[in-house]
């Protein structure tokens, strides 16, 4: 496994941004798939965004497409989430995740298919 630590969230305005960074350390970053999952208030978690081992392919969940962008710094061993034009209904914990298997390719859009999370990082968008 890997021990991931999410950072950036925050209280925003609709239409604001926010920068969501996840630090992991203790295997080789590179890879593998990370994700991004989110989870509402009495909502199931659910998947956001993925991306692929090398960062060459990404996959949205259709509510943030255009608003949302994933990248990853594998020197850094980062994945980093942009939020534009937030809505309110993007308020929730966002947690970040990396793929069981390393050098998956396709869509990983299941939580099973990840085996580590990181503690959750809160982000609230007022209207």
């Amino acid at each position: 496994q890997v021990q991931l630590v999410e950072s950036g969230g925050g209280l925003v305005q609709a239409g604001g941004s926010l920068r969501l960074s996840c630090a992991a350390s203790g295997r080789t970053f590179s890879s593998y798939a990370m994700g991004w999952f989110r989870q509402a208030p009495g909502k199931e978690r659910e998947f956001v965004v993925h991306i692929t081992w090398s960062g060459q392919n990404t996959y949205y969940t259709d509510s943030v497409k255009g608003r949302f962008t994933i990248s990853r710094d594998n020197a850094k061993n980062m994945v980093y989430l942009q939020m534009n034009s937030l809505k309110p209904e993007d308020t929730a914990v966002y947690y970040c995740a990396a793929d069981r298997n390393p050098y998956r390719v396709g869509v990983i859009w299941n939580s099973g298919d990840y085996d580590s999370w990181g503690q959750g990082t809160q982000v609230t968008v007022s209207s």
